[in-house]
């Protein structure tokens, strides 16, 4: 008994440990949260405007003429965003297994590319034998555009000297703290698909004609803010996606938290128990033993 006791009271001190990691751990999470959530609003505005002038570029049909003039290599490429680590839920699997199901509808047996920005699926893809064709680790907590523009210079670079034709974007998108939804979007070429928005920003584009003049011409205006927005697409994916990662990771540490408290609660009933029981069962001794000197 002294022995169960002694092994399920280092069981109580070693989850008790556990759950202090933890604890720190999703204090650190939900501060890194704090602060890329900062930083996407900012970031949201300014690709709002950018998003209105392409799309008010878009309704002269000056996309239509630049699309056709870029190479075209026929395949299909699939930038899908992960972690570089563990300890975030489900977070990579549930990306991993959208992102294989979208590729899997879009391509089929085609031959398509895997640009994986995250270690976790760049591993993945390469031990599944997948075409990675580049391939980006070590995105900080709080990724700047500066730090991610080697990723985006080399993602557009590729798509100009004719590497692939069409890119999409696989990732999770940051709804709220507890919500995380896939998407898989069309990010290269620019055309009407992938400026398809919401009603505030069809009237924001039909507004700048009126607000502004161009020059020297609207197809110039468009070399200059083409490039941004393809380079805004895909950091601000990586922006949602780290946004998302970081929750994640949060959730995961608050239920491993929670799960040491329970654990920690059950052994304690468990030890007191056991405690009463050698009580008693010292108490019955005692007892017996001044009964049998009575007699």
């Amino acid at each position: 008994m002294a022995e169960s006791m002694s092994a399920v009271q280092h069981r109580i001190a070693s989850t008790k440990n556990t759950r202090q990691i933890t604890s720190a751990m999703q204090m650190v999470q939900t501060s890194k949260l704090n602060q890329i959530q900062k930083a996407a609003v900012g970031y949201q505005d300014y690709v709002s405007k950018v998003k209105a002038v392409v799309m008010h570029l878009a309704k002269s049909h000056l996309l239509d003429d630049s699309s056709s003039d870029s190479k075209q290599s026929g395949k299909t490429a699939y930038l899908v965003i992960t972690s570089d680590r563990g300890m975030v839920g489900s977070y990579n699997s549930n990306v991993l297994r959208e992102a294989n199901e979208f590729i899997a509808s879009h391509s089929g047996d085609d031959e398509h590319l895997i640009l994986a920005v995250g270690g976790t699926g760049a591993d993945f893809y390469k031990k599944r034998g997948e075409n990675v064709a580049y391939e980006y680790r070590g995105v900080s907590d709080v990724p700047t555009f500066d730090e991610v523009r080697e990723i985006v210079k080399t993602i557009t670079s590729m798509y100009d000297s004719g590497v692939f034709s069409e890119l999409y974007v696989c990732y999770n998108h940051f709804v709220n703290r507890l919500v995380a939804r896939f998407r898989g979007e069309k990010m290269l070429p620019v055309d009407s698909e992938t400026l398809s928005g919401d009603a505030a920003e069809e009237t924001q584009a039909d507004t700048l004609s009126a607000a502004y003049d161009m020059e020297p011409s609207e197809k110039e205006v468009l070399k200059v803010v083409l490039p941004q927005y393809s380079e805004s697409l895909v950091f601000g994916a990586i922006l949602d996606a780290k946004t998302a990662e970081h929750a994640s990771s949060s959730n995961a540490m608050k239920s491993a938290s929670d799960n040491a408290d329970d654990l920690i609660a059950d052994l304690e009933l468990r030890y007191n128990r056991a405690r009463q029981a050698a009580i008693t069962t010292e108490i019955t001794e005692i007892t017996g033993g001044q009964e049998a000197l009575n007699n």
